[in-house]
């Protein structure tokens, strides 16, 4: 698409940094969608861990700590006999849902932000003021009635125009050390990879590499990664596939799209609205996966009703992931209607505003 920018920008790279504010910002402003055509995205914190059992300790340190648990910690805790009365408790599922969605109670802080009529993210209102400066690029606008809002400049008309100019505004602030962790992604796509012999199911569950900047060293789905602009969901995932497993195109393209999960997380200053599309794989008995991109520290196939018992247990998941894996359990009949709470669970999985 030919750009047909209109905008004269007062600011640079190298003038920027004469403005540092004093209001930093922990996680990315926006990502690299067009916009508007989708909602922000930024990366999680890890979480801290908690003591899964009297007997099976993990670390409970600062947010940036590694957990120190193991595979045959996660193998012994996930056995029926660990809590064999827990089979159609629902409870620690719930937890892992309000875990994904903290923080609604401090939407107030946050203004909206505006493009054509439709809101595309949030930015707190204390990190706003770093924006005046760039008067050609964003408006600040006070209304008594609905308490505000951030718009783009009237003379940003296409999506190229915008993205293009908000870009440029991030590169500045980034240098400024006011918003680390820019990523160029917006949602995510996440997928089970499942087998099935001796007439059950199975799921390949990966560690992640303990230098990994998030969630070092905790569980992880077999494929997982963040959808970059310019790149479709499915053919994403086939590259994820190759790169976090080293499953060949001629099994990933069998991945079946499965729907979708969403959350909304307040932490600070961040305010993740995220939806991550979800797919199934079957894989055959042979397949062993090996991760190609350093990423992953190794994996482990685990019997699906096992991996229900880690997610309620424990908090050995990636945060995001035990959504994912509950849906999973949903769709394949190992939470049932006669579970008390089955449709609260159910509804929860898309807590998310996925505008």
């Amino acid at each position: 698409m030919a750009s047909c920018c209109t905008a004269k920008f007062r600011f640079s790279i190298s003038s920027c940094r004469a403005a540092r504010s004093p209001r930093p910002f922990p996680g990315s402003l926006i990502h690299s969608f067009p916009l508007f055509h989708s909602p922000f995205a930024r990366p999680m914190k890890p979480t801290n861990l908690r003591s899964v059992s009297a007997s099976t300790e993990v670390s409970a340190g600062a947010a940036s700590s590694t957990p120190t648990f193991s595979w045959n910690d996660v193998v012994r805790v996930s056995q029926p006999e660990f809590n064999p009365n827990d089979s159609s408790n629902l409870r620690g599922f719930f937890d892992k849902i309000k875990a994904c969605n903290r923080g609604a109670e401090l939407q107030s802080e946050f203004l909206p932000f505006v493009v054509e009529d439709q809101i595309v993210g949030y930015i707190h209102k204390g990190f706003a003021e770093n924006l005046r400066s760039f008067e050609d690029v964003f408006i600040l606008s006070k209304d008594n009635c609905d308490g505000g809002k951030l718009m783009l400049h009237q003379s940003l008309k296409s999506a190229d125009d915008r993205t293009r100019a908000v870009g440029e505004v991030i590169k500045c602030l980034a240098e400024n050390e006011l918003i680390p962790g820019i990523r160029n992604e917006a949602y995510g796509v996440h997928m089970n990879g499942y087998v099935e012999k001796d007439e059950q199911k199975f799921l390949w569950l990966g560690k992640r590499s303990l230098v990994k900047s998030t969630f070092p060293g905790m569980l992880d789905h077999l494929v997982a990664g963040g959808l970059p602009h310019g790149i479709a969901c499915g053919e994403n995932l086939i590259k994820e596939c190759e790169e976090e497993a080293g499953i060949p195109r001629t099994l990933s393209s069998r991945a079946i799209s499965v729907g979708a999960v969403s959350y909304s997380d307040i932490d600070g200053h961040r305010f993740k609205r995220d939806v991550l599309f979800t797919y199934d794989l079957k894989l055959p008995e042979s397949f062993v996966p090996n991760n190609q991109d350093g990423e992953v520290e190794s994996f482990k196939l685990i019997p699906v009703k096992h991996v229900a018992n880690i997610i309620k247990r424990t908090d050995f998941f990636k945060t995001n992931c035990n959504i994912v894996i509950i849906d999973f359990l949903f769709r394949h009949g190992y939470i049932t209607p006669e579970c008390f709470g089955y449709l609260d669970l159910l509804q929860s999985l898309k807590s998310g505003d996925c505008s």
